[in-house]
């Protein structure tokens, strides 16, 4: 069995934490933070781990928040490496010798975010800091909940950082709806502060960047539709293949939606002129198991059609609703009066995201973004 993601914070992170922040402020009180930090952390689920040892952090760091940030900061490793591609490479252990960087860094953006309130622009420099050696998006989004009209003029400035890190969190840590983040309420409102950021970076030399860019341009799609649909007919004129990719998986929930402004955005159509079937095998079937899905569709049209087919299975839920969720299928050229036959496995294998409930899944065939066939399965407990 794998090991359980919350022990990625564990006895050996609040060890590492309190040697290097002794080793750049020997006054710090290394065995009380040990102590607050590490005390029941087994017991805790991982978010939690995190906030303890951010109120460890608020019980042995200097009151004084400047002082503070200055001993966060200089106990940090170097700044997290990239790839050619602009993605983060991971923490080595020489790397991780040198400083603090990794999962630890959340509990410290915490209590960037709990005691930096009344000094923006030293917090957000302290964040500038962290967010290169873990990740600053969740603590940063308080701050721009509370003073947008401070931060988002040095998120403006973030986006022609030297550091792909710090770019990132200019688009990452405004997100409307992160997971896992607090809601910017105000953003899923009126997304209007950000695109400027989007604009800014939807071009940006580092992947890291641009998949941010994509799923923050997604998030808005879930309130704002058609303001994304406008994006794309926009930003695609002329687009390059990095900017086209990245549009076209901003617009991942609309084109499996059937977005219509979207689709035509795409030179899609909605549906399908033609007929669809979708089947099935076997009827029944375990968990661990796989359901086989075959679906054929016939043109009945004198072009070409350019289609995108999902599938989304409504699984069951522990109060007997269901719950639908899309799964990518092909993309293809439907010839005129073509006929295809597409086959695929859907594996009913457990994952940690989502639990498996016995009872009859449906599965409807999406064809640019219709439901155009239906059929059944009952998973067995």
């Amino acid at each position: 069995m794998p090991e359980a993601f919350k022990n990625l914070i564990n006895a050996d992170t609040v060890a590492h934490a309190g040697r290097h922040l002794q080793r750049v402020w020997p006054a710090f009180d290394r065995p009380r933070f040990e102590s607050l930090a590490g005390t029941g952390l087994d017991d805790l689920e991982f978010k939690a781990r995190a906030m303890q040892i951010a109120n460890a952090l608020e019980h042995t760091l200097p009151p004084r928040f400047d002082a503070a940030a200055r001993v966060l900061e200089r106990s940090l490793s170097q700044a997290l490496p990239l790839d050619a591609q602009g993605e983060p490479v991971g923490l080595s252990q020489a790397l991780a010798e040198k400083g603090l960087s990794g999962w630890v860094v959340w509990a410290m953006g915490e209590f960037v975010a709990r005691r930096g309130m009344d000094d923006v622009p030293r917090a957000l420099a302290c964040l500038h800091a962290l967010t290169q050696r873990f990740s600053a998006e969740f603590a940063i989004r308080p701050f721009i909940a509370r003073y947008p009209d401070q931060v988002f003029p040095i998120l403006a400035q973030w986006t022609q950082d030297p550091s792909a890190h710090v770019r990132r969190l200019a688009s990452e840590g405004s997100r409307p709806r992160l997971p896992w983040g607090m809601r910017l309420q105000s953003l899923v409102d009126d997304p209007a502060p950000a695109w400027p950021l989007l604009r800014a970076l939807q071009d940006d030399p580092s992947a890291y960047v641009r998949r941010s860019v994509a799923n923050h341009l997604n998030d808005i799609a879930k309130d704002h539709p058609d303001r994304v649909a406008s994006w794309l007919v926009t930003e695609l004129r002329g687009a390059s293949a990095q900017r086209t990719a990245l549009l076209k998986h901003a617009s991942r929930s609309l084109i499996k939606q059937g977005h219509a402004a979207t689709l035509s955005a795409w030179g899609l159509q909605p549906g399908l002129v033609g007929q669809a079937t979708l089947k099935l095998a076997p009827s029944t079937a375990a968990v661990g198991e796989s359901v086989d899905l075959r679906a054929t569709l016939h043109s009945r049209s004198e072009q070409t059609q350019t289609l995108v087919v999902d599938y989304a299975v409504h699984h069951q839920r522990a109060n007997g609703s269901t719950s639908p969720k899309v799964f990518k299928g092909w993309k293809l050229a439907l010839g005129a009066g073509e006929k295809r036959v597409l086959d695929k496995r859907h594996s009913l294998r457990a994952v940690t995201t989502r639990k498996l409930y016995p009872g009859v899944h449906r599965v409807d065939l999406l064809v640019n973004g219709q439901v155009l066939a239906s059929d059944r399965f009952e998973l067995l407990g």
